[in-house]
């Protein structure tokens, strides 16, 4: 397979997440489906390197962030809930009322 191939899926994923986190902005479930696509693109890269290079370290990198994105997405989903109960809506504009 190419390896251009590869690393151009890799940077769509990467785009289309920051698009998400820059333009979108619509509400904090996009927000964080839009880190979710940056982090698997980010381990996509490392899984791929090292294979090319025949090396055991990408792999493992790679695991601890998918473990540190999946931590993250519980923790982000808990406050959502947490938030959608106290306000009643998911709103990015409104989230500064969180203040304590």
């Amino acid at each position: 397979m190419n390896t251009y191939i590869i690393i151009y899926y890799s940077l769509v994923l990467l785009l289309v997440g920051l698009w998400g986190i820059i333009v979108v902005r619509n509400n904090l479930i996009s927000l964080l489906l839009s880190l979710e696509l940056i982090l698997f693109s980010i381990s996509f890269i490392f899984i791929f390197f090292s294979l090319f290079f025949d090396d055991i370290l990408g792999q493992l990198m790679a695991f601890f962030i998918l473990t540190v994105a999946a931590s993250e997405s519980a923790i982000g989903l808990a406050l959502f809930i947490f938030y959608y109960r106290l306000r009643g809506l998911l709103d990015i504009n409104f989230i500064n009322t969180l203040k304590g």
